[in-house]
Formats: C-alpha cells, structure tokens, sequence
C-alpha cells in the first residue's frame, strides 16, 4: 500500500504583490525518490523551507511525517535531514568531529554518535578522509560529508537542495549513485530539488514541474510524456528495404498504431502503446529487409521544454 509520506495541501507563499508559490498541491509516497524540477526562482526553495518549518505558508497546510511542520516544526525537524545548496561546516575541525558536533546537537549518546559516525563516513566514501579538516575537503567531499551529516540523526526523509551544484562531472555521478543506493538500502524517502534535468531522470521514481510558483505536472517520465504527446507517446523507427504502399497498410492497421511516415528508407510508426515488437514481426512477415528498429523514449528535457512551448494546453496542474 502506497503510504504519503509529505502532503502539501494548496500551499502559497506570497511577498508583498507577489507569489512565491501558489496553491501548490503535491503528495510524497514513503520510500520513493522524488524529483523537484524547474529553473532558478521556481519556488523550489521556497516549497522546502515551508516543509521544514523555516518559513510559514501563507495560505494552505503541510504535513510531514503525519505531522504539521507550520505548528510543529520542532517535531518534523527531528524526523527529517535537509541538505541545503550551500553547506557550511566547522571548517577547523574534521569531518569526523563535524558529524559527532551534529550528534551532540541532536542528544545522541557519545558512544552510539561514534559508532554512527564511523560507518556514515564509511558509506558515503570517506573513512580515509574522516580525520582532514573539513576546510580542505573538495565541494564533492563537502557534499558528501553533508549526507553524512543529515543522516546523523536517522531521518524518515531527506531534503537535497541542488546537491550536485559546483560538482564535476565524476563528482555528480558519484553522489547521484549513493542517494540512490541509501534510498534502496536504508528506505529513506528523498526529496530533491534540481534544475539539472538529466540528473533527476537518472534516479527519481517520481517528477514534479514547478515553474514560477506553480506545479504544472507531476508523475514518472512515461505518464508525463502521455500528458504531453497524448496519442503518440511511443515512436518507434525502422529502417527497412523496399517499401511498398501494401507494407504501410500493413503498419497502419495494427492495433495501436496512429500514423505511419515514410522518411527515405526509414518509416516513423508512431502509437499509443510501444508497438516495436509488432512492426518488426510486420516487416518480416512481408518479406523487407529489417536493418535496424528503435523505439524513440521521450526524456525530461524534451518534456520540460514541451511545457514551456506551450504544449501543456492551459498551463494548470495535472496529475498521474
């Protein structure tokens, strides 16, 4: 049974004349991966601080943990690391001495902080590095450490804000892996936020689009490129030899199949359903040459900029 883990209920954060986010309606499942997504000043930020409590909606209500973060957010802050974009530690001290200065923060008995310690820098790749001063660690070991940190205190959720922000290619690859690897070994349910789009389709289960305060769709990859491509969510492309009116019939009339386009030696058989199988046993059965078959699958960076040509019809939220 799917569980919500954090549930935003019309939210809005106004300054002055201006929305900051608006009427932002959003559930989290326990134990999923989800991806925030949109440009810089999207509200992203401001959404994230609402749930930890650090700034009070001005309309609608949050629960986080089954519990409201607006009038409790001692409570949430206990059950819930956050990892913000610029992350700052006690630079003369270690790394080891950071996390054991974060247990202490949070009442955690010396020996299970040690302990803890010990096998959270072991996790996220820094056991070598666990007695260098924080000050000389690179911005990916700083990132890192900050994972350790949030997970001192065996959180139910963490928030990463921008987490590969300033972090070489070798770095984000790295990161990404072991959010990846804590959210499936340890259950934790992760929050993250990001205008880096190649990055949250690599490991979010799910993806919010949240521009100028408003979340315009929200759902995996696959049920986004329905909402935007509708009947032709599936392309499928082969190159085949000869082509013959009597062959596109053929195509045509299978089920699922929308439209059949000739393109030199190549024919675009677009449909509602991945039909791949299907036309290369068509092809075959026809007596073509099949060359080579492909199945085109729309990734988040033609359906982010699908939303921003429009392609989203009126521009309000839609859900799958």
């Amino acid at each position: 049974m799917v569980e919500p883990i954090i549930q935003l209920d019309r939210i809005s954060k106004k300054y002055d004349e201006q929305y900051a986010v608006n009427e932002l309606t959003l559930t989290i499942n326990k134990g999923e991966i989800f991806g925030l997504l949109g440009p810089n000043g999207a509200g992203k930020s401001t959404s994230i601080l609402m749930m930890l409590g650090l700034s009070e909606p001005t309309g609608g209500s949050i629960q986080v943990c089954g519990m409201n973060s607006t009038t409790n957010p001692l409570a949430v802050k206990k059950r819930v690391g956050y990892l913000p974009d610029d992350l700052g530690f006690y630079e003369q001290m270690t790394g080891y001495e950071n996390l054991l200065f974060t247990a202490s923060l949070n009442a955690i008995p010396r020996r299970i902080a040690e302990e803890r310690a010990k096998d959270l820098l072991a996790k996220v790749g820094l056991t070598e590095s666990a007695d260098k001063k924080a000050g000389k660690y690179s911005r990916g070991m700083r990132q890192r450490l900050g994972l350790a940190d949030v997970l001192m205190k065996d959180p139910e959720v963490i928030i990463l804000d921008e987490p590969t922000l300033g972090i070489d290619p070798e770095g984000v690859r790295e990161l990404l892996a072991l959010i990846k690897r804590l959210n499936k070994e340890e259950g934790i349910t992760v929050l993250l936020s990001s205008h880096q789009l190649h990055q949250v389709q690599q490991i979010c289960d799910r993806v919010g689009i949240f521009v100028e305060g408003k979340l315009l769709a929200e759902g995996n990859v696959e049920s986004l490129a329905k909402q935007l491509f509708f009947d032709d969510s599936f392309v499928v492309y082969a190159k085949v030899s000869p082509i013959d009116g009597k062959l596109n019939e053929q195509l045509q009339s299978l089920k699922g199949v929308n439209r059949v386009e000739q393109k030199q030696e190549q024919l675009e058989i677009y449909g509602e359903t991945d039909i791949s199988s299907a036309v290369a046993r068509t092809v075959i059965e026809a007596g073509a040459d099949l060359y080579y078959i492909k199945k085109k699958n729309y990734g988040l960076d033609e359906i982010y900029h699908r939303y921003f040509e429009g392609g989203a019809g009126d521009g309000e939220a839609s859900s799958a």
